[in-house]
């Protein structure tokens, strides 16, 4: 017995020590976890269960049908695509309006290469949340003393890949029948597979899926000729034909930063703006069904790397996806899944 508690006792030891060690060593991403720790929990702890809100006469009968939309999606989801079960999208947080969570990309200044943080379980990624949004600011502002371009923009969802039960924000009942479609489905696609260290893969699948499988559930719950299923096409030519655009523009970008490594920074900072200029100038060469994607950069900044790869994470990869998925798997989203899974 005595062996046995000095074994338990050791092991106890080095177990206690090895966390002394790792703390110490990796103090700020400790302290970083746990403010998204305490972050992501407060939204779990006040997210109110669905049949609450349903029961409620004052909340408006036009967002209980959204839930209710939600509620569909979510079983088509599991019982015709093949994704994941879960108990995600049984609670709804009401965000009052305001931004939950900021998001930190960076890239190099003159080069197309992210900047990426390693985290715990997920490897590397190329980007960083913030619940804390000062702390985000800081950490945005370090990476611009450091000569990287940065973006800091907000997030409507996300996955937490099953550690919590996430609940249906308030914000998404904003969205269109095609758009929750795409949105829930994307996330239920991390939830379902999600591999370390390979963000595009994950971020091009889930943005496949979401997208061919919210045209599945469109034409099966209001048909095929129905007005939500022709508007949410209209949306996504519109989105796939200014992500085609921005992603042959991160090839001019390549090719040009190539050419001017021997170049001073102010003489690359003027060829990178007067290129990027072109390519935001060309987009009214394109024949989108709204007039927004023309004008996006009319009153912001010009785009940066950290932008424009933002398409490469979630894009470049995505149509040969939906290749992959018609030819070879006949439109089966559940086949081929279990396909990735098991070659992965």
């Amino acid at each position: 017995m005595k062996s046995i508690f000095k074994i338990f006792r050791n092991l106890f030891e080095f177990i206690f020590i090895a966390v002394i060690f790792y703390v110490t060593f990796n103090f700020s991403l400790v302290a970083y976890g746990i403010v998204q720790l305490r972050g992501q929990l407060s939204i779990v702890w006040n997210a109110k269960p669905i049949e609450e809100v349903f029961a409620d006469p004052a909340f408006p009968d036009s967002l209980k049908a959204k839930l209710t939309l939600i509620e569909d999606i979510k079983q088509f989801a599991i019982d015709s695509l093949g994704l994941k079960p879960t108990k995600n999208y049984s609670t709804i947080y009401d965000q009052h309006g305001k931004p939950l969570l900021l998001n930190l990309t960076a890239a190099d200044k003159f080069r197309l290469k992210a900047y990426n943080w390693t985290f715990p379980l997920l490897g590397n990624v190329s980007y960083k949340g913030f619940f804390d949004f000062a702390k985000g600011e800081h950490e945005a502002s370090q990476l611009k003393k450091q000569n990287f371009d940065v973006e800091f923009s907000s997030v409507s969802a996300w996955s937490t890949l099953g550690w919590f039960r996430d609940p249906v924000f308030s914000g998404m009942l904003k969205r269109n029948e095609g758009q929750l479609a795409e949105l829930i489905i994307h996330e239920m696609t991390h939830a379902t597979i999600y591999l370390k260290s390979s963000v595009d893969f994950n971020e091009n699948l889930a943005s496949a899926i979401g997208e061919t499988g919210a045209e599945i559930f469109l034409a099966s719950k209001f048909g095929i000729q129905s007005a939500q299923l022709e508007t949410y096409r209209n949306e996504q030519e519109d989105y796939n034909r200014y992500a085609k655009h921005l992603l042959g523009g991160t090839k001019l970008l390549d090719s040009l930063y190539r050419s001017i490594e021997n170049l001073a920074d102010v003489e690359k900072e003027s060829l990178k703006k007067d290129m990027i200029q072109r390519i935001v100038n060309s987009l009214d060469t394109i024949p989108f069904h709204n007039i927004k994607y023309k004008t996006r950069f009319e009153k912001e900044e010009l785009p940066n790397n950290a932008y424009f790869l933002s398409f490469v994470r979630y894009d470049s990869q995505k149509e040969e996806m939906k290749r992959e998925l018609n030819e070879k798997f006949k439109g089966e989203i559940n086949s081929y899944l279990n396909f990735l899974n098991e070659s992965h």
